[in-house]
């Protein structure tokens, strides 16, 4: 392990970004030069931008994680809840990375697990497991724009971010995040379920990480904003943020979300990642 990743007990963060399958990216950069005819400049540009942060986090394999989530009401008032996550990068076409989502306290709710499996082309795949029910439930595609266990991020939120599930264009350069220069890029999810118009990202030129994105509910109205920081990188490659802030603006809600541990490839496979191993999470 690299100096920089010598302490893997400090807080570090969630990932959000998302990928597409190694070679659909690949054929995506080759295909750009043909697709340009049918963008504009902008949206040309505002795809080669997230593409390029898409390839930079390619090839980590899994990981595996233990966060604190930190709930905090409009009044101030807080409450925890120590999580593990899991995540396997998927290389299959048309598909995403799946990511288990592990409740570990408080006691009322220790089991509470979450499991997504990320699609380009069609809706996600979640079920929830519920401990004192002893099942499993799917969340349909209603529900994906709901808070998980009442923090400020969706169910949609808890997906990776696939490329191909937006359509991308470049609006500016701005500073951002530590000194850095950003392109602010706009994404429209195709989806048409989201709970989201339109999300606005900020990349820095540097690294290519995402250091902000604003959200936009279905009245196109400011809803939520995700601000990354104190940036980490693992592997000597790949970059994750120590701690995600997430802003309820309408609410005055937010939640935190920091981990405590982070490793790459310990080994997980798709067996550790069905719909099975929800009641085993305990």
């Amino acid at each position: 392990m690299s100096e920089r990743n010598a302490n893997p007990t400090q807080p570090t963060n969630w990932r959000q970004r998302g990928r597409l399958p190694r070679w659909t990216c690949l054929v995506l950069m080759a295909l750009l030069p043909l697709a340009a005819a049918a963008q504009t400049p902008a949206e040309q540009k505002g795809l080669e931008i997230s593409l390029e942060a898409d390839r930079r986090d390619l090839g980590f394999g899994d990981s595996a994680a233990v966060l604190q989530m930190v709930l905090k009401n409009a009044s101030g008032q807080t409450s925890t809840r120590e999580l593990r996550i899991n995540t396997l990068e998927v290389s299959e076409a048309g598909d995403g990375d799946k990511i288990l989502s592990i409740i570990e306290s408080p006691p009322d709710v220790r089991g509470t697990a979450l499991l997504t499996y990320t699609h380009i082309n069609e809706q996600d795949d979640q079920w929830l497991y519920l401990p004192a029910l002893k099942r499993v439930k799917r969340i349909s595609s209603a529900n994906k724009s709901g808070p998980f266990l009442g923090s400020e991020f969706a169910y949609e939120d808890l997906a990776s971010q696939e490329v191909a599930k937006y359509t991308h264009r470049y609006l500016r350069d701005e500073p951002c995040g530590e000194g850095l220069q950003c392109f602010v890029v706009e994404r429209l999810p195709v989806y048409r379920h989201s709970g989201y118009t339109r999300q606005l990202t900020w990349i820095d030129h540097d690294e290519y990480r995402f250091w902000k994105v604003d959200f936009y509910d279905r009245k196109n109205a400011l809803l939520k904003t995700l601000t990354f920081s104190d940036y980490r990188q693992y592997l000597d490659q790949y970059w994750r943020a120590l701690v995600l802030d997430m802003h309820n603006h309408q609410t005055g809600k937010s939640t935190r979300l920091s981990y405590t541990d982070l490793q790459f490839r310990v080994g997980l496979t798709a067996a550790d990642f069905t719909r099975n191993a929800l009641k085993r999470s305990r």
